[in-house]
C-alpha cells in the first residue's frame, strides 16, 4: 500500500456547518474542522510512475498529512471495508488508460478536530458514537482513528464457504432458523413449500444459495403477491385479484398500448418521426466508422415507475441513486433495447424539523411528532429530504437522462382521539419515486426466443459483497429485520459504468433497421435476443427469469461472474445486487461482434455458460466439489402456493375540521409555507434538465424561472418531419394521499384526476391517448390498511379508469409501509410505530402532437381575467387539505370525482381553448388550493392580481384542493371562452375569480372585505414565504452565501429576469451558400468527429447541431483514437462534448485530457490536428474542460484557465443570460453583443482567471461569452451566474478564434421551443442554431 496527501475535502462553508452540527448534536466542543483527501494505491509506485501519479491526482510533490496536535484528534474515513468505492472504480480506470498498472487507486478523507478541552479519559483516543455518526455512514462507510488502518482496504479474504441448511436432519427448524439468520423474510407457506420441495422431490438439503435466490425471487418486492392474492372480503371471496382489476384498465382499453404487464416497462404507440443516431458503414467490421444520421421510424414511448423506498430510509444518498439508476435499467432493458428520454422523482417524507424554522403543526397534540423521534437505524426526514435528492439528481445527471416532472410531500398526523401518539400516521418510511419514459423500435418491442445453446452474459460492472437481500429487506414492515441485514442490503452506484451499458446497448439496438417481421424472425442485424435488468435478488434473480421468459434452463458457472472481492461466499457472488448490470442472451454467432461493441465501448462483460433446453437451473463452482445451484425451474419460479387474504370492514367516524377560530391572513402565509406547497427549487435545480436537446417543457417557467410547471414534455426526435409540428412526449403525477385517511376510494380518483389535470395543458389528441403507471403503496396486514388498498384499487381499476377509456399497464406496489421501533430514551422500553396512509402514487404519460402549444402557468403581463374550473361545481371541501394540515387535523369530508364525465368534458374543454388560442394561462389545483395556484402563476410573471370571492365558505374557495384549474384569458378571448365552456358542457364549472391588477401584490376581496378591510400582500412576502423551506434546507447544504443571493431576487425589483436580444435573424441559414462546395470532391460534406471519452453523454444533440448545418459528423470514442481505428487528420471539425467523462473523479475533465497528454503519439495527432490552419475545435462543458487542460498543445490557447467547483459546491442547472462578446471566434460571427438565454449543466465551472487575465484576454478576442443579469451587464451573482467566475466569463477562444471552449450547452437550444423560456416571435430555431452555420460558412 502507498499514501499520497491530496487537496482539502470541505470548503470553507461546509467546514463551518460541520461544526455546527458537532454544537447541535454533540457535547463535544469542536473549535475548528481541517479536511484532507489521502489517495491510498494497492501498490508502491516510484520514478515516473510517482510523478505521473502525482500529475494525475494534481497534487504538489511537497504536499503533507500534518500529525494531530495536542488538542486534536484525527479521523480517517474511507469506504465501507471489504467494498470499492465508485470513486475507486473510475480513478483505477484513468491510471491503467494513462499506462499506470494497478489493481485499485482508493480514496479516504482524514478530519482533523481541534477540540476546546480534551475528551475525558479512555475516550480521549476515540469520538463518542453520535459524533462519529456526523463524519460517516455506517451504511457505505468505515471510520478508523489510524492512518495505517485503511489497509484494510487492500485485504483478499479466502473464498467464504457454501452452506447446507439440513433439513434432512433437522426438520423445519433449520430452515425457520436460517431464515431469522440470513433475513429470508420467507412465510410459513414458503417455508412449508420448501419443505417439500426439499425434503420430498429433491430428498436433499439445501444450499444457502439456493434459498438466498428462491428468497428473492419470491419475495413479495419481486413476485407481488398480495396483488395476485386472492381476497375475501366480510366473508364472501372475490372473483378477482387486484392485479386483475388493474388488468381490467388495459382489457377495456386497449388501443394504443403494445406492451404491457410482462417486460421491464410497459410500451404505448409514439408517432413516425425522425430518430438521430450513428450506425457503423459495415456493421460486422470492428473497425468501421460510425457516422450520425436521421432515421424516420415509429418513435414509441415505453414508461416505467419504480419504487425504493426502504433503501433511501436506511442510507438516503445511494438509496435514491440505485432507485433511479434501477429505473433507467428497466427502460433500457425493454425489449430487445429501449433509449431512456426522461426521468422523474418524488418523495413523502414525515415532517422536516428544519431547526431554523420550526412549524406549528410539527408540534401540536400531547406528544409533538418530534419528540415521537424516528429509529435509530433510519434517516430522519431532513436527512432524506437534503441527501436523498443529490442521489437520484447525481445519478441522472451522470448518466445523461434530465429529471423534469416530480413531487415531494411532508406528512404526518397523529389521528389518535387523545393527540397522544398512539395513531401516529406519516412516512419515517420514505416513499422515493423514481420514474420515466423512453424510446424503442416497433420492432423491437417483443424479445426473441432464447434457443438451446444461446449464450448468457452478464453486462456492466463487477459483482460486490453489497446490497444482499435487498428484494427480501423490501418486502417487509422497516425494523422488523436485523440491523445488520438492514445495512446487508444497501447498495452503491456508479451512473458512469451503467452509461456504458447503455451505450452498447445503443450500438446493438441502431443495428435493428426498422422491419418487424426480419425482428420476429432474429434475423435484423441487432445481436441482443433477449434483455433483463439486474435489480432485486441480483443474478439469482435476473438470469431465472432471463431464461424462464422462453421456456428454458441454463447452466452457469458462477466464477465466471466479474468479481472485485475474493473473499465473498458463493451465496454472495451469486444474489448480491451490485448495481449496474444486465444479463442478455446473443447467439453463439454474434459473440465476435458483440465483443468488438463491448471493447469499443470500454464495458466489461462477461459469459456464464449457455441456454439448456432441460427446465433446471444449474451453477457450477469450480472451486467447490458441488455445485451452489441445482434447482428445477418448477420449484424456483413456478409453484408457490397463491396466497389467501381477508377482511372484515369497519365502520368509523371521523370528527369535523374546527374551523372556526383560522386567521385567514396567517392561513395563506402557512399553507405557502408548508413543504407540500413551497418552492421544490432546492430539489430541482441540482439536477440536469436539458441534457438530450429533446426538452421542451421543464419544471421551471418564464423569464424568472419560477418552478411550477405542471408537467414535462420533450420532442420526439431532434428536427420534425418536413413541414409538420414537432410530436413528443409528456408526463405528470398525481397524488393526494392524505385524503386516503378519510376515504381511499376518493383519495385514488384524486390521483388519477390530479395526474389528468397536471398534464392537461399540453396538446393530446384524446383523453384515452393517456396511459397510466400506478404505484401503490400501503401498510398491509391489517384490516383497516387492507380495505383501503382494496377499495382504492376497485375504484381504479374497475370503475375510474375504465371510464375515462385510460390504461395503466404498468406499476408497482409496495406494501410493507409501516416503520417500527423500540424506544428507550426514557428507560422504559415503548413500542412505537409509525404508518403510512394507503398511498396511490400515478403518472400520466402521454404522446403529444404539437408540442410548442403547450400551455404553462406563466401569465402574460397586462390586462387579463382569471377563471376557475371546478369540477365539484361549488362543493369545496376541505378535508385532508393542506390547510387542515396546517391546524393538525384531518376532517371528515374530502374532495372528490362524482362523474368521470366531467374530467372527461374538462379536459376536452382545455384542448379546444389551447388549439384555439383562447387559453394564455393554465395551472392546476392542486395542494394549497385556488390560493396556492394563483400565488404561483403570480411568481411567474410578477403580476398583480386581484381575487374577487363571496363570502360563502371563503376557506373553501381558497383552500379546497378540489379538482380543476385556473386559466387566464385576455379580454378578447373572453367569448369564445364561454362559447367553448357551453360546447363543451363545463359553464356549470367556471367562474370568474379575479382580474390583473396595476401594483405587484395579491389582493383579495369579497362583499364584506371590501376598500380598507381588502386583504392585501406584497407578491414579494408571498414569494418569500413560499420559498423559505426551499431556502432553509439549500442553505445548510450549499454555499449560504449563494442561496442568499438567490433569495435575495425575490425583492430586488430592478431584476427582470430572462432577456432575449440577438443582434441577428436566428432563422438565417448563413451556411447555405457553401453547402454545395464540396460537391464535385469526393467528400460533399465536411467532417466533424463528436468526440468522447466513457462517461460522456452529451455528443447526439451536438453531432444534430452540426449534421443540421451541412457537416457530416462522426461518432469518435477515445478507443476509435487510441486503437488506431480513426486517425483525426481525416476531420475538418474537432467537437468535445459534455458529461462526466471517468465520472469527474480526478478533476473535471482531468482523466479525459490526461489520458491524451500522457499517450505520446495521441498527444501528437492532437497537436498536429490543432496546427492546421484549416480546421476548428469546440469544447462544451465537460469538453470545455478538457480541451482547457490541453492548452499546451493548441496555439494561442496558452492562457486558458482550469475550470473547477462552482461557488455553490453544487451541480447546477440553469436557464441563464450570457452575452456574446466581441470575439474572434470564428463560431460567433455576427452574433457578437447579443444577450441570449441558454442552458447550463455543470458542476465545476469556476474558471480561474483573475482581473488582469481577463482584462488581457478581451484585448486579445479571446472573451467569446459572459454570464450577464437582466440589465445586459456581466454579473457574479448567483444564479444567474451559476459558477461565480469572475467578470461572469464563460466561454474562450483561442487567439485566432479556431478554438472555442464554453461552460453552456448551446447544444440544447437549437430549436426555439428547447428554450425554457422564449420571447413569443421565437417560432423556428433557438437562439444558437446560428452557431453551428458559422462553423460550415467558415469553411467555405
Amino acid at each position: 500500500m502507498m499514501t499520497i496527501a491530496g487537496q482539502p475535502f470541505l470548503t470553507d462553508f461546509q467546514k463551518q456547518q460541520l461544526i455546527s452540527q458537532f454544537q447541535q448534536k454533540t457535547e463535544l466542543n469542536v473549535s475548528q474542522i481541517s479536511t484532507q483527501q489521502v489517495y491510498v494505491l494497492s501498490r508502491e509506485l516510484s520514478g515516473d510512475e510517482h510523478k505521473k501519479a502525482l500529475d494525475l491526482l494534481a497534487v504538489d510533490q511537497s504536499a503533507t498529512l500534518d500529525a494531530p496536535q495536542d488538542n486534536q484528534l484525527q479521523v480517517i474515513v474511507g469506504p465501507r471495508f471489504g467494498t470499492i468505492s465508485p470513486w475507486a472504480s473510475k480513478a483505477t480506470d484513468i491510471f491503467n488508460n494513462c499506462e499506470i498498472e494497478i489493481n485499485r487507486v482508493e480514496r479516504v478523507v482524514v478530519y482533523t478536530l481541534t477540540l476546546d478541552e480534551k475528551i475525558d479519559g479512555d475516550a480521549g483516543e476515540k469520538l463518542p458514537v453520535d459524533a462519529e455518526q456526523l463524519l460517516f455512514d455506517r451504511m457505505t462507510q468505515s471510520l478508523v482513528y489510524d492512518l495505517s488502518d485503511v489497509s484494510k482496504l487492500f485485504d483478499d479474504q479466502a473464498p467464504a464457504p457454501l452452506n447446507h441448511i439440513d433439513v434432512i436432519g433437522q426438520g423445519q427448524a433449520a430452515l425457520e432458523s436460517a431464515n431469522t439468520e440470513f433475513g429470508f423474510a420467507l412465510s410459513s407457506e414458503d417455508i412449508d413449500y420448501l419443505m417439500n420441495a426439499y425434503v420430498n422431490e429433491l430428498k436433499r438439503n439445501p444450499t444457502d444459495v439456493e434459498l438466498m435466490m428462491f428468497a428473492q425471487a419470491n419475495s413479495e418486492h419481486c413476485r407481488h403477491k398480495i396483488f395476485n392474492a386472492q381476497w375475501t372480503v366480510d366473508g364472501e371471496v372475490q372473483t378477482k385479484s387486484l392485479f386483475q382489476m388493474i388488468k381490467n384498465t388495459y382489457q377495456s382499453n386497449p388501443q394504443g398500448i403494445l406492451s404491457a404487464y410482462k417486460d421491464n416497462a410497459a410500451v404505448m404507440a409514439g408517432s413516425d418521426g425522425m430518430r438521430f443516431y450513428p450506425i457503423p458503414t459495415d456493421a460486422m467490421d470492428a473497425n468501421s466508422i460510425h457516422p450520425y444520421d436521421f432515421h424516420q421510424e415509429n418513435i414509441d414511448i415505453l414508461m416505467k415507475v419504480e419504487t425504493h423506498n426502504h433503501p433511501t430510509a436506511i442510507a438516503p444518498y445511494s438509496g435514491a441513486a440505485t432507485g433511479a439508476g434501477g429505473e433507467i435499467r428497466d427502460e433500457g432493458a425493454t425489449g430487445r433495447g429501449g433509449k431512456p428520454k426522461a426521468g422523474l422523482t418524488g418523495f413523502h417524507v414525515s415532517h422536516l424539523h428544519i431547526p431554523e424554522l420550526s412549524e406549528k403543526w410539527e408540534q401540536s397534540g400531547q406528544l409533538s411528532t418530534q419528540d415521537y423521534g424516528t429509529p435509530d437505524r433510519m434517516a430522519t426526514s431532513l436527512e432524506i429530504m437534503t441527501e436523498a435528492p443529490l442521489g437520484s439528481a447525481n445519478f441522472s445527471n451522470e448518466f445523461g437522462r434530465p429529471n423534469l416532472c416530480g413531487y415531494f410531500r411532508s406528512f404526518q398526523l397523529d389521528t389518535s382521539a387523545a393527540k397522544d401518539g398512539s395513531e401516529m400516521r406519516g412516512y419515517h418510511k420514505p416513499i422515493m419515486l423514481a420514474g420515466g419514459y423512453g424510446n424503442i423500435k416497433r420492432n423491437l418491442i417483443e424479445k426473441n426466443a432464447i434457443t438451446k445453446g444461446d449464450l448468457l452474459i452478464v453486462l456492466g460492472g463487477p459483482a460486490m459483497q453489497i446490497g444482499l437481500g435487498g428484494g427480501a429487506a423490501s418486502s417487509v414492515d422497516s425494523g422488523d429485520l436485523d440491523e445488520g441485514l438492514d445495512f446487508a442490503s444497501v447498495q452503491r452506484d456508479n451512473a458512469e459504468m451503467e452509461r456504458r451499458c447503455q451505450e452498447v446497448l445503443d450500438r446493438c439496438w441502431a443495428l435493428a433497421g426498422d422491419d418487424v417481421d426480419v425482428s420476429n424472425n432474429s434475423k435484423d442485424g441487432n445481436p441482443i435476443v433477449s434483455l433483463h435488468d439486474v435489480g432485486a435478488g441480483g443474478l439469482s434473480n435476473a438470469m431465472p427469469e432471463l431464461v424462464n421468459d422462453h421456456e428454458m434452463g441454463a447452466h452457469l458457472n458462477l466464477r465466471k461472474i466479474p468479481s472485485l472481492e475474493a473473499g465473498m461466499s458463493p451465496m454472495a457472488i451469486w444474489s448480491n445486487e451490485a448495481q449496474e448490470r444486465y444479463v442478455l442472451a446473443i447467439r453463439p454467432e454474434s459473440k465476435d461482434q458483440f465483443d468488438a461493441i463491448c471493447a469499443r465501448e470500454r464495458c466489461p462483460y462477461a459469459i456464464l455458460g449457455e441456454a439448456t433446453d432441460i427446465r433446471q437451473l444449474i451453477v457450477d463452482d469450480e472451486l467447490l466439489d458441488e455445485q451452489p445451484v441445482d434447482m428445477p425451474m418448477q420449484v424456483l419460479l413456478g409453484g408457490t402456493p397463491k396466497m389467501q387474504r381477508s377482511f372484515e370492514r369497519t365502520e368509523s367516524t371521523l370528527p369535523a375540521l374546527e374551523l372556526g377560530d383560522v386567521d385567514l391572513a396567517e392561513s395563506i402565509t402557512d399553507v405557502l409555507r408548508h413543504p407540500t406547497v413551497a418552492s421544490k427549487s432546492f430539489l430541482i435545480s441540482i439536477g440536469d434538465r436539458s441534457i438530450t436537446g429533446m426538452v421542451v417543457r421543464d419544471q421551471y417557467v418564464g423569464r424568472y424561472q419560477v418552478p411550477v410547471s405542471d408537467c414535462a414534455v420533450t420532442a420526439s426526435g431532434l428536427v420534425a418531419l418536413d413541414g409538420q409540428p414537432m410530436t413528443g412526449e409528456a408526463m405528470s403525477v398525481g397524488e393526494r394521499t392524505p385524503v386516503a385517511l378519510i376515504s381511499p376510494k376518493a383519495s385514488a380518483r384524486l390521483a388519477v384526476g390530479e395526474a389528468i389535470t397536471n398534464i392537461a395543458g399540453v396538446r393530446i389528441a384524446q383523453l384515452s391517448d393517456i396511459t397510466m403507471s400506478a404505484n401503490w403503496m400501503a401498510a398491509c396486514g391489517d384490516d383497516v390498511e387492507d380495505a383501503a388498498l382494496f377499495d382504492a384499487v376497485h375504484a381504479v381499476g374497475e370503475e375510474l379508469c375504465p371510464a375515462l377509456g385510460i390504461a395503466i399497464p404498468v406499476g408497482k406496489d409496495s406494501l410493507s409501509m409501516r416503520a417500527n421501533w423500540t424506544d428507550n430514551e426514557s428507560g422504559e422500553n415503548q413500542d412505537k410505530s409509525v404508518v403510512s396512509p394507503m398511498s396511490l402514487v400515478v403518472t400520466a404519460f402521454a404522446p403529444v402532437v404539437d408540442v410548442a402549444k403547450t400551455l404553462t402557468p406563466e401569465l402574460i403581463n397586462g390586462d387579463s381575467a382569471f377563471y376557475r374550473i371546478d369540477l365539484s361545481k361549488g362543493k369545496l371541501r376541505l378535508g385532508g387539505s393542506i390547510l387542515a394540515q396546517t391546524l393538525s387535523q384531518l376532517g371528515n369530508e374530502c374532495p372528490d370525482l362524482a362523474q368521470p364525465s366531467d374530467l372527461v368534458d374538462f379536459f376536452n374543454f382545455i384542448q379546444a381553448g389551447n388549439e384555439q388560442g383562447v387559453i394564455s394561462a393554465y395551472h392546476d389545483i392542486g395542494d394549497g388550493g385556488l390560493l396556492a395556484t394563483i400565488a404561483e402563476m403570480q411568481f411567474t410573471s410578477r403580476q398583480g392580481i386581484k381575487l374577487s370571492l363571496t363570502d360563502d365558505n371563503l376557506l373553501g374557495q381558497l383552500f379546497s384542493e378540489e379538482l380543476g384549474a385556473v386559466i387566464q384569458v385576455l379580454p378578447e378571448n373572453v367569448a369564445a371562452l364561454m362559447q367553448l365552456a357551453e360546447e363543451f358542457n363545463v359553464a356549470d364549472m367556471l367562474s370568474l375569480v379575479g382580474q390583473s391588477s396595476e401594483e405587484d401584490s395579491l389582493l383579495i376581496q369579497t362583499p364584506t372585505l371590501m376598500g380598507a378591510d381588502t386583504l392585501r400582500f406584497s407578491r414579494t412576502e408571498l414569494q418569500q414565504a413560499w420559498t423559505q423551506v426551499s431556502y432553509q434546507i439549500a442553505r445548510r447544504r450549499d454555499n449560504p452565501a449563494c442561496v442568499q443571493q438567490e433569495y435575495d431576487l425575490i425583492a430586488d425589483a430592478s431584476h427582470k429576469g430572462l432577456i432575449a436580444a440577438p443582434n441577428f435573424d436566428l432563422n438565417q441559414k448563413v451556411e447555405e451558400p457553401y453547402v454545395n462546395s464540396r460537391a464535385d470532391s469526393d467528400n460533399s460534406r465536411p467532417r466533424v468527429a463528436i468526440l468522447r471519452e466513457q462517461g460522456v453523454n452529451g455528443q447526439t444533440e451536438m453531432a444534430a447541431g452540426f449534421t443540421q448545418a451541412g457537416f457530416e459528423a462522426v461518432d469518435v470514442h477515445m478507443s476509435d483514437l487510441l486503437s488506431g481505428r480513426i486517425n483525426l487528420r481525416d476531420f475538418d471539425g474537432l467537437v468535445a462534448c459534455g458529461g462526466f467523462s471517468y465520472g469527474d473523479v480526478l478533476g473535471a475533465g482531468s482523466g479525459w485530457a490526461n489520458s491524451i497528454l500522457f499517450h505520446d503519439e495521441l498527444r501528437m495527432q492532437f497537436v498536429r490536428f490543432f496546427a492546421r490552419p484549416d480546421t476548428f475545435s469546440l469544447g462544451v462543458c465537460n469538453g470545455c474542460q478538457m480541451m482547457a487542460q490541453l492548452k499546451d498543445l493548441i496555439p494561442g490557447a496558452e492562457n486558458f484557465p482550469r475550470f473547477v467547483a462552482n461557488k455553490s459546491a453544487r451541480f447546477e442547472a440553469r436557464t441563464v443570460n450570457v452575452k456574446v462578446e466581441r470575439t474572434k471566434s470564428i463560431l460567433f460571427k455576427g452574433m457578437q453583443d447579443s444577450i441570449l438565454p441558454i442552458a447550463v449543466a455543470h458542476g465545476e465551472g469556476y474558471a480561474t482567471l483573475d482581473n488582469n487575465e481577463i482584462d488581457g484576454m478581451a484585448k486579445h478576442g479571446q472573451l467569446a461569452m459572459r454570464y450577464v443579469d437582466s440589465q445586459g451587464h456581466p454579473t457574479e451573482t448567483y444564479p444567474l451566474n451559476p459558477n461565480g467566475s469572475l467578470g461572469g466569463v464563460t466561454g474562450l477562444c483561442s487567439t485566432d478564434g479556431r478554438v472555442t471552449i464554453m461552460m453552456p450547452h448551446p447544444e440544447r437550444n437549437l430549436k426555439a421551443y428547447n428554450h425554457s423560456w422564449k420571447p413569443e416571435e421565437w417560432d423556428e430555431d433557438g437562439a444558437w442554431m446560428r452557431m453551428f452555420r458559422n462553423a460550415r460558412a467558415w469553411l467555405r
